[in-house]
């Protein structure tokens, strides 16, 4: 759980600076949306790769290896002097993101499997943490005026330490038997009805996900005019309320069921989305930001299960599809708001996730369980997906 906090707090603190780097570069929300497009790129290419290589290795060495990786390559983009390199850079973090976070996952199914615990949603739970104390932390830097650049490098600098510590405190783990031999391989299979409506769900949820951390900041500041030491509190709120959404989410399913929880939390989020289009300044933003992520915090792990209970093909297959899209969510949500908000304003551009979270809502009743869960968490052969 502690690799699990400290793993994105470099990133986090990456966040709130993205307007600076905007500024910079004098991009324009249709090219700044082009260039962000760069991390969800580099996260799907090396989709093909990670699984094997993690499986090759093993999870603790994919940790350690990739948490030195990720901590020299999340503090690139600030760097980046055109939009290319921009694009480029995002591409670099999103792939050593992507692998260290499958290391995580893997190596939290096995602690599971080991000891008999439950801990993975509540690991997960500590990764919205960590995003949110790094986001954090760098609006805090930004209003002490430290670069860009050398705030996250920084940030990644104190980190990582720390987290190769508490890495090599994790047990050593045949490679060969964590690693998710095939998931990649039968992710490309034809998806049944079933699994296309749950596949549905998650892209909303996942698409204001990515929406959230590309565009809050920017919202603030171009909607609300928000200092620069403010803007990154929208994605901090936001991070605080997936976090709380997670730690409590099992209590709500055994209360409640998946579809009723689903719908609850799908209800908060299309709401918050609502308030963020007539919200008059930045407090009642905020508030907005954070029924937001209330309200999409559990869909993600909802879905997963849904789709591991599906009986047509093994779990690992129809996750693998899931995990594809819900990135593909991360990969249109960003530009689409950037195209709008380009053409039209920044409010306008948000108000483009209204219309597919209703979809998701309209779709929760695809999340009921079809079977018991497996042994096997499914969510640990989700590469680079938290």
């Amino acid at each position: 759980m502690l690799v699990f906090f400290l793993q994105p707090i470099a990133f986090g603190s990456w966040l709130p600076r993205i307007p600076d780097v905007q500024q910079a570069l004098g991009l324009g929300p249709q090219g700044l949306a082009i260039a962000l497009l760069g991390l969800p790129v580099g996260t799907l290419l090396t989709l093909p790769f990670a699984g094997p290589l993690v499986g090759k290795i093993g999870p603790r060495m994919a940790i350690l290896s990739g948490f030195a990786l990720y901590s020299l390559a999340v503090s690139l983009p600030a760097f980046a002097g055109n939009p290319i390199l921009l694009f480029v850079a995002l591409m670099l973090a999103g792939s050593t993101i992507s692998f260290v976070e499958l290391g995580l996952n893997v190596q939290a199914d096995a602690v599971e499997k080991a000891t008999g615990s439950v801990i993975m949603t509540t690991s997960h739970g500590f990764w919205s943490v960590g995003i949110m104390v790094g986001s954090l932390i760098g609006s805090a830097l930004a209003g002490l005026g430290l670069p860009a650049q050398w705030a996250i490098m920084l940030v990644a600098a104190v980190v990582l330490p720390v987290a190769l510590l508490a890495s090599t405190a994790l047990p050593v783990l045949a490679p060969g038997a964590t690693a998710p031999g095939d998931t990649q391989r039968s992710a490309w299979a034809l998806p049944s009805w079933a699994l296309l409506g749950i596949c549905a769900f998650v892209f909303g949820i996942t698409m204001t996900e990515g929406a959230m951390a590309d565009w809050s900041a920017i919202f603030l500041r171009d909607a609300l005019g928000a200092e620069s030491g403010i803007v990154g509190l929208g994605y901090s709120v936001f991070a605080m309320m997936v976090a709380a959404g997670r730690f409590g989410g099992d209590t709500l399913k055994r209360r409640f069921g998946a579809v009723s929880t689903a719908r609850i939390c799908g209800a908060l989020a299309v709401a918050g989305a609502a308030i963020l289009l007539v919200a008059p300044n930045t407090p009642v933003a905020l508030l907005g930001f954070a029924i937001i992520g209330l309200g999409v915090s559990v869909g993600f792990p909802l879905a997963v299960t849904a789709a591991a209970s599906l009986t047509d093909r093994p779990a690992s297959a129809n996750v693998a599809v899931l995990s594809f899209v819900a990135l593909l969510g991360f990969l249109v949500g960003p530009p689409v708001i950037g195209f709008v908000a380009e053409h039209f304003n920044m409010r306008l551009g948000i108000a483009c996730l209204v219309p597919v979270l209703l979809v998701s809502l309209l779709l929760t009743g695809r999340l009921a369980t079809r079977r018991p869960r497996s042994s096997t968490n499914p969510e640990a052969e989700i590469p680079g997906v938290l």
